[in-house]
C-alpha cells in the first residue's frame, strides 16, 4: 500500500518535529511525469545551505567577471562555503537572486525577515526545492553550461557533507547538496538534502528530504554553538540526530516515484 513506509518513518516523531520529503520524475522520452510529497509539522522550513547551487546558477548571469563568479560559486557548492555564498548573495542582491530563480523555475521565495543577508534563513517547502532542482537538471541536459557546471560541482560534494545519501539511494554519481544548521534561537537542528539522479537525455529525477528535529538539551546546544563559533564541524551531530530519518525519507521518496536502482 502506498504511504506505508512514510507512515513508518513519521510515526512516533516528537510533536515539535517538522519533516518533509518530495520527489519529481519527468522528462521527454521517459515514463509519465510523477511527483510525490509528504509533510509533518511546519509547512515551510529554513533552508540552511540547501539552495546554494541554485544561488550559484542564477548569479552567474549577474557577475560579468566569470573567474570571480567561479572563485566563489565553486566552493559555495562543493564545500558549502558560507563566506563564498555570502559574497555571491550580497554582490548580486538577495531579492535579485530570488527573483531570477522565480523567473527561471516558477518557484517564488522571499528574502528572510529581519536580516536579508542570512541566505540560509529563506523559508522553503520540499516540493518547491524539488521543482527548482528539476528545472536546473533539465536546463543542464538541454545545454545550459552554467547549470551543467553546477551539477558537476554537486557530484564532487564529499562524503563528509553528503550524510550517506548517495549510498542510501544507490546512486554513486548522483549530484548532492545538503544543508545543516541549528540557530541559537532554535530548539531544533535542521538537516536537509537534495539529490539529482543521472537519467540521460532531458529526463530528470530529483528527491528532497528536510528535517527540523528537537535539540533541546542545554549542554548539547551550548557545545554545538561553541563549535559553530570556532569553525569546527557539526555534521556528526546532525548525523546523530537526523541521519537515519533523512536517508529514509530520500529512499522512500524514490520508491514512491517508481525509481528502479541500477
Amino acid at each position: 500500500m502506498r504511504g506505508v513506509r512514510f507512515n513508518e518513518l513519521l510515526d512516533g516523531l516528537d510533536p515539535s518535529a517538522s519533516v518533509q520529503a518530495a520527489g519529481i520524475r519527468r522528462g521527454y522520452g521517459g515514463p509519465p511525469a510523477r511527483a510525490v510529497n509528504v509533510r509533518s509539522g511546519l509547512a515551510r522550513l529554513r533552508c540552511a545551505s540547501l539552495l546554494k547551487p541554485l544561488y550559484a546558477w542564477v548569479s552567474a548571469a549577474r557577475i560579468p567577471d566569470a573567474d570571480r563568479w567561479r572563485r566563489h560559486a565553486e566552493p559555495a557548492v562543493v564545500v558549502s562555503s558560507n563566506t563564498d555564498t555570502l559574497s555571491l548573495w550580497l554582490a548580486v542582491g538577495p531579492r535579485v537572486i530570488l527573483d531570477d530563480l522565480h523567473h527561471r523555475t516558477g518557484v517564488a521565495w522571499a528574502p528572510p525577515n529581519g536580516d536579508p543577508s542570512r541566505f540560509g534563513s529563506v523559508e522553503v517547502a520540499a516540493e518547491e526545492v524539488a521543482t527548482a532542482y528539476t528545472v536546473l537538471a533539465q536546463a543542464a541536459a538541454a545545454g545550459d553550461p552554467v547549470a551543467g557546471t553546477v551539477l558537476e560541482w554537486m557530484r564532487q560534494v564529499g562524503a563528509a557533507q553528503a550524510f550517506g545519501v548517495r549510498e542510501a539511494i544507490g546512486s554513486p554519481p548522483a549530484a548532492i547538496k545538503c544543508g545543516w544548521y541549528g540557530a541559537p534561537d532554535e530548539t531544533c537542528l535542521r538537516t536537509h538534502a537534495v539529490a539529482v539522479l543521472p537519467r540521460g537525455g532531458t529526463r530528470a529525477t530529483v528527491v528532497v528530504g528536510m528535517t527540523a528535529l528537537p535539540y533541546t538539551d542545554p549542554r548539547e546546544r551550548e557545545t554545538y554553538q561553541e563549535k559553530i563559533a570556532t569553525g569546527l564541524s557539526v555534521e556528526a551531530e546532525h548525523e546523530k540526530v537526523a541521519g537515519t530519518l533523512l536517508r529514509g525519507l530520500m529512499t522512500t521518496t524514490l520508491t514512491e516515484l517508481g525509481h528502479r536502482r541500477g
